[in-house]
């Protein structure tokens, strides 16, 4: 049983265990502290859309520049 708002009215998606696991790994990496948690995976976020945001403009120039072929089925 888990803590916290029922959620009855939505569908309960399969990996909430691992979701649920991963939710208490992140806190606990965090010494409980829950805003601190919370500050970690916001950056931690921010890092890998930054990553994503580099990663699409290295393919796109990549595109450009005729190193990819467009997929034509």
């Amino acid at each position: 049983m888990t803590s916290g708002p029922s959620t009855s009215s939505q569908p309960n998606p399969e990996g909430t265990d691992e979701l649920d696991l991963a939710i208490d790994q992140a806190i606990a990496a965090c010494g409980g502290d829950l805003r601190a948690a919370i500050r970690a995976l916001i950056l931690a976020n921010d890092f890998l859309e930054n990553e994503v945001s580099e990663l699409m403009k290295a393919v796109s120039h990549a595109y450009v520049r005729g190193r990819f072929q467009s997929y034509t089925g």
